[in-house]
C-alpha cells in the first residue's frame, strides 16, 4: 500500500514541476501540451478540426457576398440627389417644356457634343448614336488598343467606321495607344483615357457654353432629353442623368437608379471628363443604361476580363461560355454577387434572378424599327450567339 501511494505522490510531483514551468524543455513542451487537454474532451477536439477548415473556405467562397449583405452596418449611402421632374410628350412645343422644368426657351439651341470612350459595344453604339443623331453637333470617340485591365484588343470601332457613315462628317475620332502595365489598378488606365479624351474635344472644336454629354457607350440619353437641354436656357451647369437600368437585354429591367451620365454647359479650363458624381441634381427617367448587352457569348467573357472591375472573375468557372448563357437567360448576375444597396430591405428585396419584363414600350426607336437585327435585345430572346 505504501509503495502505490509513493509512486502516485511521486507522479503528482512531476506534473507539479512540469506545470509549474521546473522541468527541461522539452518534457516542458509535451507536459504543457497535456497540461492544456486536461479536461477536454477529444471529441470538441475533432469538431473544431473540422469546423474551422469548413468555415474558412466558406469565407473563400463566399466572403464577397458576406461583405455585401453586411453592408448596411459598414456603409453609409450616398447623398441623395435633388431630382427634377422630367416633362415630355412629343405634342407638347418645346417653349411649354421649358417652361415646366422652370428654365425659359432659347432663341437658337446651343451646340452638343457626345463624347465615349469606346472598348467593344458595336451595337448599342448604334443604337445610340442614331438615337442621339438629329441633336448632336460633334461625336466624339475615343479608342485604345488596350483595355483598362491592360489586355490587347483590336480597334473594333475603326474596323467597322463604315457602319457609322451616318455620322462621319461629324465625327472626332481618335486612337491612344495603351501603357500595357500589368499589375496596375485599372482605374488609372481608365483615368489615363480620360484625360486623353479632354484634348480630342479641344481638337473636336468644343466651345464655352457648348453641351457635353459623358456616359459610357451603353448609358444612352434619350433624344427628346439632348433636346430640350439643349433648347432651353438657364439650366443648371452640370446635371446627372437618371436612367433605366437593364441588365443582358431590355428585357431585364433592374432599376430606375443610374445615374453617372451627365450632361455639361462647357467651361474652357474648368470642364474635365469624368465618370464620377459631379453635380446633386438629377433629371428623372432621362434614358437607358443597357450593362453587358452584347449579342455574342465571347463579347461577355471579353469584357468580364477587360473593364475596370475584373477583380469580380474570382473564380475560371465564371467565364465558361455554357454558364454565361444559363445566367443571360435566368436574368441572374454574372458574377454571382448580392445587390449592391444599403438596407437590408434593398438587398433582400433583389436578391435572386431579375424579374422578367415584357414591356418593349418607350425603349430607342432604332432598336424597335430593326428589331429583327436587335431582337436578342428584345424581350423573349436571350439565347446568344457563340461568337
Amino acid at each position: 500500500m505504501s509503495g502505490g501511494y509513493s509512486n502516485s505522490k511521486k507522479t503528482d510531483d512531476i506534473y507539479e514541476k512540469v506545470c509549474g514551468q521546473q522541468a527541461s524543455f522539452a518534457a516542458l513542451t509535451m507536459s504543457r501540451l497535456r497540461c492544456m487537454l486536461r479536461g477536454i474532451d477529444i471529441r470538441i477536439c475533432i469538431v473544431l478540426l473540422i469546423a474551422i477548415p469548413v468555415f474558412m473556405f466558406g469565407i473563400y467562397l463566399h466572403g464577397q457576398k458576406i461583405t455585401y449583405f453586411i453592408r448596411p452596418l459598414w456603409g453609409s449611402p450616398p447623398k441623395p440627389f435633388h431630382e427634377i421632374p422630367h416633362y415630355y410628350n412629343e405634342n407638347v412645343t418645346m417653349e411649354r417644356l421649358c417652361h415646366l422644368h422652370g428654365w425659359k426657351v432659347r432663341e437658337s439651341p446651343r451646340r452638343v457634343f457626345d463624347a465615349v470612350l469606346f472598348n467593344n459595344e458595336i451595337d448599342i453604339l448604334a443604337l445610340r448614336w442614331n438615337e442621339l443623331s438629329p441633336y448632336v453637333t460633334q461625336f466624339v470617340l475615343l479608342e485604345s488598343n488596350s483595355t483598362f485591365t491592360s489586355l490587347p484588343k483590336p480597334l473594333l470601332f475603326a474596323g467597322n467606321r463604315h457602319q457609322f457613315k451616318f455620322v462621319e462628317p461629324r465625327l472626332t475620332y481618335g486612337m491612344i495607344g495603351g501603357r500595357f502595365k500589368k499589375g496596375e489598378n485599372p482605374f488609372v488606365e481608365e483615368a489615363y483615357q480620360r484625360v486623353a479624351l479632354d484634348q480630342l474635344l479641344r481638337i473636336a472644336g468644343i466651345e464655352e457654353d457648348d453641351l457635353l454629354t459623358m456616359s459610357d457607350v451603353d448609358e444612352i440619353p434619350s433624344g427628346h432629353t439632348i433636346n430640350l437641354l439643349r433648347w432651353c436656357d438657364d439650366i443648371p451647369p452640370v446635371i446627372h442623368l437618371q436612367l433605366r437600368n437593364y441588365l443582358y437585354s431590355f428585357e431585364y429591367h433592374v432599376d430606375n437608379k443610374s445615374w453617372r451620365a451627365s450632361v455639361h454647359r462647357y467651361k474652357p479650363g474648368k470642364t474635365r471628363y469624368a465618370h464620377y458624381r459631379q453635380s446633386d441634381i438629377i433629371l428623372s427617367d432621362s434614358g437607358w443604361h443597357c450593362s453587358f448587352c452584347f449579342r455574342y457569348v465571347s463579347e461577355f467573357i471579353f469584357k468580364m476580363k477587360a473593364y475596370s472591375h475584373t477583380d469580380r472573375v474570382r473564380f475560371p468557372h465564371y467565364l465558361n461560355p455554357k454558364r454565361i448563357q444559363d445566367v443571360i437567360c435566368k436574368g441572374a448576375d454574372l458574377f454571382d454577387m448580392l445587390p449592391e444597396e444599403y438596407t437590408f430591405k434593398e438587398i433582400i428585396g433583389k436578391m435572386g434572378p431579375i424579374p422578367h419584363s415584357y414591356s418593349a414600350v418607350h425603349l430607342p426607336a432604332y432598336l424597335l424599327n430593326n428589331a429583327e437585327k436587335y431582337k436578342y435585345l428584345l424581350p423573349g430572346n436571350c439565347r446568344r450567339e457563340s461568337g
